[in-house]
């Protein structure tokens, strides 16, 4: 079975210096498991690394997409398996955890073949009242799937009726596809984190983030992607650029929370906290377990 690092956490935690600083020491390759960075010109928004910040790593997946056209995690998960398939070992590095957890798992897709007669049993109820519905037939997608995404929990409730099976048993998520060692990282105190996330925006401001957006903007692209959308209300003259600003560090400290969670619930990790004075002693604390799980 093939070998795969996974480097996962919340936004602005480190990702991506740990990841290029691991991937040399080892001379090892790196995907990108980032649904934003995958795409070209959306450079300053997404955190993507520089040239110099890649510093000779190689990077897939990253510049890889027009900004027009459509990415979703069944995309992702077969462009980076073959990847994978012709890289071993190689580092899976990124913040977007069900992409992370579609390639290291079982996780497969099941053509969808909704009987409309089965939606149209639900079609007078709330997302809230639709999940009720879910949660009361199976406990065990609670804080699995979004009270809001009324396309998965339909999709669980077609399996059960179909299957009888939970939608958690039935995807394969808890069966491994590689041999992965999943690296998390995290800080203790989330203040600090939330402090490096704003930032981290403020110096994408002063990079010339504004211009970035404007472009895409101008050209008729908008991306639905913290850092980008929340310009929209600017362009239309409805908000200033400093609501702009506080909007995105909000939004990026409310998903860094949704990041912790998901990762703390969804898959089996092993757990580093950041020293972010000295992050080449987590580096070293890193390697440390990985020259057994490489066999080095």
């Amino acid at each position: 079975m093939k070998k795969v690092i996974a480097i996962v956490g919340p936004t602005a935690i480190g990702k991506t210096k740990i990841s290029i600083e691991i991937a040399k020491h080892y001379n090892l390759d790196i995907i990108s498991a980032d649904s934003v960075a995958v795409y070209k010109k959306l450079d300053i928004g997404s955190a993507k690394p520089t040239r110099e910040e890649m510093d000779g790593v190689k990077h897939y997946l990253i510049d890889d997409l027009e900004p027009s056209m459509q990415y979703d995690v069944e995309l992702f998960q077969r462009k980076a398996r073959e990847i994978i398939d012709n890289n071993n070992p190689i580092i899976l590095a990124g913040g977007t955890g069900l992409y992370v957890q579609s390639v290291l798992f079982d996780y497969q897709f099941e053509a969808q073949k909704r009987d409309k007669s089965f939606e149209e049993k639900y079609k007078d109820l709330s997302n809230e009242k639709l999940y009720k519905v879910l949660i009361e037939k199976d406990s065990s997608v609670e804080n699995r799937i979004h009270p809001n995404n009324r396309k998965r929990i339909l999709r669980a409730l077609e399996i059960l009726n179909d299957t009888n099976s939970s939608v958690t048993s039935y995807d394969g998520k808890n069966t491994p596809y590689y041999d992965s060692y999943i690296i998390y990282l995290n800080v203790g105190n989330r203040d600090v984190l939330y402090n490096r996330i704003n930032k981290r925006v403020d110096k994408m401001i002063s990079d010339g983030l504004l211009d970035e957006v404007k472009e895409l903007y101008d050209e008729g692209i908008m991306p639905h992607a913290i850092g980008y959308k929340e310009f929209i209300p600017y362009f239309e003259g409805k908000i200033s650029l400093s609501d702009v600003v506080e909007e995105i560090k909000k939004n990026s400290r409310h998903l860094a929370k949704r990041q912790m969670t998901w990762f703390k619930n969804q898959m089996p990790t092993h757990f580093y906290e950041v020293n972010l004075d000295n992050i080449f002693e987590t580096i070293n604390n890193i390697i440390i377990d990985l020259d057994k799980f490489l066999g080095a």
